[in-house]
């Protein structure tokens, strides 16, 4: 019990900083991790991996909102389309055949996984400084600032295509409730790639996003019993250690370095979700 207690805590550490540096929450590194590698059944792995995103949220907010890397703005007006979305797709359960969505979906990820190595490639500006904002980010006021560690200099950003950003976020939530997915990569390809935020930004605003989404869920799952706190409690400790290393490698990484990191997890994703709707994988 103890090695087990040990073991759960170093995958916190490590889904823990991950999450919190990419946006991405950890759920889908530790369900793998859970299932596959330790054995645990499918509904236990859901349940601790739920903990894992308000964990991760949890600590890697905090520390973002010190550095005043969140844009709360931001964050408050997509979440609208979020929880709309995943009200949506909780209605829709039974009604539209998730197999079509995932692959839908899974060919999206593929195709931002290739723009992103296309912005690494040079080939694609990623210079958010040149973008204008457009009427809705004027009217709701979403333009920031952030203090660059690396640079040293505070840089200011705009925000363009909101509706464009709010529509990705809607089918985000549709995703989540229909499939019972995790969403936050499609939080930061919502701001990063859509919206054209700094990834910094993005990557920190979605930390925040994914708690909010998960706590709403979480009641749902310890109440049926797929929350065991053994397996949670060491995993949310490990976490918050691991959020807490990955918020500070945030202000001290290139914005290229994350994407690359970013780039395999993001294509991982979408040929899983592509393999999963056309049945060749459960």
């Amino acid at each position: 019990m103890v090695t087990q207690a040990a073991i759960l805590l170093l995958i916190g550490v490590f889904a823990g900083s991950l999450g919190a540096l990419l946006g991405i929450g950890g759920g889908m590194i530790i369900i793998p991790i859970l299932s596959i590698l330790m054995g645990l059944p499918m509904r236990y792995a859901i349940g601790a991996s739920v903990i894992a995103v308000i964990a991760t949220s949890s600590g890697a907010t905090i520390a973002y909102l010190k550095d005043d890397l969140l844009n709360l703005r931001v964050a408050m007006f997509l979440e609208i389309a979020t929880t709309i979305g995943a009200i949506t797709g909780a209605i829709l359960t039974g009604v539209i055949d998730g197999k079509w969505l995932e692959v839908i979906f899974g060919i999206f990820l593929v195709y931002s996984t290739y723009n992103l190595i296309q912005k690494l490639r040079g080939k694609v500006r990623v210079d958010a400084t040149n973008v204008s904002d457009d009427k809705w980010a004027r009217k709701l006021k979403l333009q920031g600032s952030y203090y660059d560690q690396l640079s040293m200099q505070e840089k200011y950003y705009q925000v363009t295509r909101v509706p464009g950003g709010f529509a990705m976020m809607y089918a985000a939530g549709l995703a989540s409730g229909l499939l019972g997915i995790g969403s936050g990569v499609f939080k930061v390809i919502a701001m990063d790639t859509i919206m054209k935020m700094p990834l910094k930004p993005s990557s920190a605003t979605s930390n925040l996003m994914m708690g909010v989404t998960a706590a709403a869920s979480a009641t749902v799952y310890f109440f049926n019993g797929s929350i065991h706190p053994h397996i949670a409690a060491p995993l949310a400790i490990g976490i918050l250690i691991g959020a807490a290393i990955g918020t500070r490698l945030m202000q001290r990484i290139q914005p290229r370095l994350l994407r690359m990191i970013f780039v395999p997890i993001l294509l991982i994703m979408g040929i899983q979700m592509i393999l999963k709707g056309c049945g060749v994988i459960n």
